[in-house]
Parts: structure tokens; C-alpha cells; sequence
């Protein structure tokens, strides 16, 4: 059901339904269903609807999209559906939202230390990755880091130019599964034809502008994000895109790697 909780995750902005789900699984919808309830403690339809509340929540404070825009962004066709169903979920409708949020980073912006970061266009590239639940914080750990590279088949590990990465999700949902991807980055010539196994996956990263922050440890990332959000809502600094962020391990700290518009 892992592969069932990516997919989802994966056609957010699309109108793919869990017949489509259950075909390229070989299951019944009703298996599908059964199944993913047993996983996650949820339908997948409740856990979708999920995932795009909290896609559209990150976009509302890390972006100047409109609220228009992100409900289109997140799959919804109707935008008063989009503001309804959003605050049941949060609590408030969308604008609200983006307005608390911006008062409450620059609250926490006063007197805190800003960061340093230069910008560059990354070529085109892909990763494999495979999910990790309930680890966020072991990621300051080198030891942990590398046994969880360890699952990386070798075949890949032996390429050429291979980077590891880590791709930080959404934050916690109703499942309490907090999530993120980790394996390498590979080069587009290595990805053709690399047999994976059952519990990973090879995805496109696309060229892109990303704002490059040195951290000196994983626990700073929530205060770099909240940093980098705050100058993206504000226009003092770089648009970000609201896509997740990437983590890569360097010889003496990290390298937080933000998609930017």
C-alpha cells in the first residue's frame, strides 16, 4: 500500500480515480480500499483530499500564488468547493490562512538569524528514492543516513556521479506517518533501463532555479524554511515554488536545496 500512498501523492492535480489506482496495482478498488484503510487508517479518497489540503497550505504560505491558482494547482475544479472542504480541514478559509501565517513568520522572524543562500539553475536530473515514515530527525545522523542508503540497490550505488539526496513531503497528516524519500541522485543516462526494486522508485527533477542554504545541522531546516518563506511571501527575497525541499550531506553539515519559481 506504499506504492498505492505515492500514487496519490504523486497525481495530486489530476483526475485519476482508484479504478485507474487498482488497475496498475492488479487489485480490485474494493481491495484498494480495504487494504489502504488497514495501512493508513483512512479511505484513499479521505487521504488524497488530505494530501491537497496540506499541497495547497504550503503553497499558500511559501508562494504569492493566488487562492484561485493553488485550488486549481491542488486538483479542485471548484473553487468555493476548494475554500469549503479547506477549512474544515485548517480551520480557516484560505485567505485567512495565508494572513495568519504571514503574521506569525514575521513575529517569528524578529531577532532571529537570517541565512545565507546564492541561487542557481540545476540541469535536469533523477533520483531514486525509496519512502521513509516516523525518521525526520535521525537525518542528522551520518550513521543512520548511510544505513538507510545501505537498502539502495548496488547496481546503483556503483554509477557514476551518484549524490545522496533526501526529499522532504508534506508535513504530518491524519495517518501520523511523517515522510520523506531518500536514495541518490543519478545522472538522465543512468536511469534508462535500471531494474528497481518493489520499494523504490525513479523520478524526474526537472531543470530548475533552487536557493542553495548551508545548514550545520538537519534540526535547522524549519527555521531556514521559515526564513526562506517569509522572504518570498514578503518580496523581499526569491519566489519559492511550494515544491518539497531537498536535503544533500556535505563533508561538514548539509545543504538545504529550495525549488524556486
Amino acid at each position: 500500500m506504499i506504492r498505492a500512498e505515492i500514487w496519490l501523492q504523486d497525481t495530486l492535480g489530476t483526475a485519476s480515480g482508484l479504478e485507474e489506482l487498482a488497475h496498475r496495482m492488479g487489485y480490485s478498488p474494493s481491495q484498494i480500499r480495504r487494504r489502504f484503510r488497514d495501512v493508513f487508517g483512512l479511505s484513499p479518497g479521505v487521504y488524497r483530499d488530505q494530501l491537497r489540503l496540506a499541497k495547497a497550505a504550503r503553497l499558500l504560505v511559501q508562494t504569492p500564488l493566488s487562492v484561485k491558482t493553488i485550488s486549481s494547482t491542488c486538483g479542485y475544479r471548484n473553487h468555493s468547493a476548494f475554500t469549503r472542504a479547506f477549512q474544515k480541514y485548517h480551520g480557516k478559509t484560505p485567505r485567512r490562512y495565508r494572513q495568519q501565517r504571514q503574521l506569525d513568520l514575521c513575529i517569528q522572524q524578529q531577532g532571529q538569524a537570517s541565512f545565507a543562500y546564492h541561487i542557481d539553475e540545476l540541469p535536469p536530473n533523477h533520483a531514486v528514492l525509496t519512502r521513509l515514515y516516523n525518521t525526520p530527525l535521525a537525518l542528522d545522523d551520518s550513521r543512520e543516513w548511510q544505513q538507510y542508503l545501505k537498502a539502495v540497490p548496488s547496481e546503483i550505488q556503483a554509477l557514476d556521479k551518484t549524490v545522496p539526496i533526501a526529499i522532504l513531503q508534506d508535513e504530518t497528516l491524519g495517518n501520523e506517518l511523517p515522510r520523506f524519500d531518500i536514495g541518490v541522485q543519478i545522472d538522465p543516462a543512468s536511469a534508462q533501463d535500471l531494474a528497481l526494486p518493489p520499494t523504490f522508485r525513479l523520478i524526474q527533477l526537472p531543470r530548475q532555479r533552487h536557493a542553495h542554504l548551508h545548514l550545520n545541522t538537519a534540526c535547522q531546516l524549519s527555521e531556514a524554511m521559515r526564513f526562506m518563506s517569509y522572504r518570498s511571501l514578503s518580496g523581499e527575497g526569491e519566489a519559492l515554488s511550494g515544491e518539497p525541499p531537498h536535503i544533500i550531506p556535505r563533508a561538514e553539515g548539509w545543504k538545504l536545496r529550495i525549488p524556486l519559481r
